[in-house]
């Protein structure tokens, strides 16, 4: 499976990883989202509504070799905070062709399947999805 350097690297952070410890990762990913900047207000960010719990993401394509990712999720919602937080660290300032060859099952690599109900990890698929389709619309 190929993917780009950061991504790679996040999900071999998570395979040095086992059991429970997995799942701390995933909180500290949470706890290290991004803010959005002053300048993006989250009503005007497109809505995920596959992930579990309120998510947020916007696609700035307008230099495609260096796109940018945004993404808002509560607090309260630390697995979705956690998901966009690995797309976030993984995809942010790639470039859309980079970002489009990422494969779409990635976050199976991440060991989480036994840990995270398949309904969480679909949130992860869809917020991949959607970046992707807006990259291919952009």
């Amino acid at each position: 499976m190929t993917m780009p350097a950061a991504l790679a690297d996040v999900v071999s952070d998570f395979n040095e990883m086992q059991g429970q410890d997995k799942l701390q990762l995933l909180l500290e990913f949470a706890n290290e989202l991004p803010p959005l900047p002053s300048d993006l207000e989250e009503a005007a960010m497109e809505p995920v509504p596959e992930c579990q719990s309120p998510l947020f993401l916007h696609v700035d394509a307008a230099d495609r070799d260096r796109v940018r990712l945004y993404f808002s999720a509560p607090a309260e919602a630390p697995t979705t905070r956690g998901f966009a937080a690995i797309l976030a660290a993984g995809l942010d300032e790639l470039s859309a062709d980079e970002i489009l060859a990422v494969p779409d099952d990635f976050y199976s690599e991440l060991g989480l399947g036994k840990l995270i109900s398949p309904l969480r990890l679909r949130g992860m698929s869809a917020m991949l999805t959607r970046i992707k389709r807006r990259l291919r619309d952009a």
